[in-house]
């Protein structure tokens, strides 16, 4: 599971790391990007790869539109290649979703603990994505949208929560966006136990609303 997440680094900054090409998008530091809104993603476009903001909660270009009661914010990996909401955008729209952190919440005898979950060095990754183009009517825009794709937790984020987003390893971020859909099942794995690192923050992360640097501050953990 994945329903929050940072990016704070500079849309110049993403556009050097990805090796993006064109105009980069106008968006500011985010430190609670929530689903609905939308959040930079990496993927191949005409003349190379590109830097775009899209919808993040996939709409299925076969559904009658948005509806945040069926919000696929998360595409399991072991159900991406056989069903029907995710099959078309995996074998043919995947892309990379640029993040510094995410948050899980932590069932403890306090409560449930807000976690931050982040590169050791703070580094910026890349989540595994695929996204889909929903047309409203011939004559109205399309809506595209994506889903960050999770598969089990590693033995470190498990007494978290039993799932985490993929995390690709830069060598891998061409074939995920570019190879075969039948060639890049292995990809779908959790990341290496020294990957990631996790701290508690306030539980202000838990509303839409708040969306600050104060966010990413460790927080003294709940007691019981």
């Amino acid at each position: 599971m994945c329903g929050r997440y940072s990016i704070t680094t500079a849309p110049e900054a993403l556009a050097r790391l990805f090796g993006t090409v064109g105009p980069v998008p106008n968006l500011p530091a985010r430190y609670n990007l929530a689903p609905t809104q939308d959040a930079p993603v990496v993927r191949r476009g005409r003349d190379g790869l590109r830097l775009t903001l899209v919808r993040w909660g996939l709409i299925p270009s076969w559904s009658k539109g948005p509806d945040a009661r069926f919000a696929m914010i998360n595409a399991r990996a072991d159900t991406l290649a056989a069903k029907p909401a995710y099959r078309n955008a995996f074998r043919d729209r995947r892309c990379l979703v640029p993040a510094d952190g995410f948050y899980e919440w932590q069932v403890v005898p306090g409560g449930k603990q807000p976690m931050r979950i982040v590169r050791p060095d703070r580094q910026p990754f890349a989540f595994a994505g695929i996204w889909e183009r929903w047309s409203p009517a011939p004559d109205q825009p399309a809506i595209d949208s994506f889903a960050i794709v999770t598969t089990d937790a590693n033995d470190r984020l498990r007494p978290i929560h039993d799932r985490m987003p993929v995390i690709l390893d830069p060598a891998d971020w061409g074939a995920w966006i570019d190879g075969p859909a039948e060639a890049v099942g292995h990809l779908l794995r959790p990341a290496p136990e020294d990957a990631l690192v996790a701290y508690p923050v306030s539980s202000r992360v838990g509303n839409v609303r708040n969306d600050d640097p104060e966010l990413l501050a460790e927080a003294a953990p709940l007691t019981g």
